[in-house]
């Protein structure tokens, strides 16, 4: 799509679904934001995703269980573990932990969704797609769409130690327990996963980083998570899902002793009023009511510094 002429791109289907495009009319954006995703977002991963995606060492993933709940997930192996023999597919070679719902959602036609993030560098491309083909060891993904992001609110972290996990202790919980609330309450970056229901490549499973200062999410004594949504591309992607879907899966990671905690729940967007001007930075909030989830004990492999202090002014 990249070199695609201004007829080519006028003639395509909108990049967007009815709830990102709703939102798009709510700021009074949706002619701007037409133009920028026939530009932005692309059938296939150009060259420069295709080896980003090769060099890392971990990569989210967004899936939806028989039951439409979705959850975001976590791959990791050495760089090279995934592969892209074209510019519309994308080979991953690893599994996930028995356990994780993602395991049971690899079947050929699933929607999925795909994040690379590069802590260290603070980049990030996503692809969104289905799934192609599920073999003993990994798994193929077809491209429906193909996007970078800016590196707005990621912590850099600087890699320090790869070690192989044989098999992570896993725990399923109902609810959040407090073990999971402290965590959440002092995390400065967590991984949300959603879907827009439908067919066509603006439809699907996404996934996708937020980040913030350190104990920027509230957690309330009956698990609600409170989530400030910060200025950044317009695109909704997220937001656009949670307005036609209100179900979504988080993911935390803790990077001292790599620990992974996966939740899925229900939302609720919160446009305007006091409780958002009460969170400094934020457009707008969202809230999450946890119904389950899990512990994966020790299944992030990678061991990570300290990262960055966050800056003290947002970022416009």
């Amino acid at each position: 799509m990249a070199n695609a002429s201004h007829n080519d791109l006028e003639s395509r289907p909108s990049p967007w679904h009815e709830g990102e495009r709703a939102l798009h009319e709510r700021i009074g954006l949706a002619e701007k934001m037409e133009r920028a995703g026939r530009h932005s977002l692309r059938d296939a991963m150009p060259d420069q995703h295709r080896v980003f995606f090769a060099q890392l060492p971990f990569l989210l993933v967004g899936s939806v269980d028989d039951q439409g709940w979705p959850w975001a997930s976590l791959l990791a192996g050495l760089p090279g573990f995934a592969s892209s023999p074209d510019p519309r597919r994308l080979d991953i070679d690893v599994l996930p932990f028995p356990g994780d719902p993602l395991l049971a959602a690899l079947k050929p036609g699933a929607q999925i969704a795909v994040l690379g993030i590069e802590l260290p560098t603070r980049r990030r491309n996503r692809m969104n797609g289905r799934v192609i083909a599920v073999g003993k060891t990994g798994f193929s993904v077809v491209v429906d769409l193909s996007f970078g992001n800016c590196p707005q609110y990621i912590h850099a972290r600087d890699y320090l130690a790869f070690k192989p996990v044989a098999m992570p202790a896993r725990k399923t919980f109902q609810g959040l327990p407090d073990s999971a609330r402290r965590l959440i309450a002092g995390a400065d970056t967590f991984f949300i996963a959603s879907q827009a229901p439908g067919e066509g490549p603006s439809h699907g499973a996404d996934i996708s980083h937020r980040g913030g200062p350190e104990g920027f999410l509230r957690v309330a004594d009956d698990g609600t998570i409170t989530v400030p949504d910060y200025s950044g591309n317009r695109y909704f992607n997220t937001l656009g899902n949670l307005a036609v879907n209100p179900k979504a899966g988080l993911l935390f990671v803790d990077f001292t002793n790599g620990d992974v905690l996966q939740i899925t729940g229900r939302t609720e967007i919160v446009w305007d009023g006091s409780d958002v001007e009460a969170l400094p930075g934020a457009e707008r909030l969202w809230r999450f009511f946890p119904s389950h989830g899990q512990w994966l004990h020790g299944a992030m492999p990678l061991r990570f510094d300290q990262g960055e202090a966050w800056p003290l002014r947002f970022a416009d």
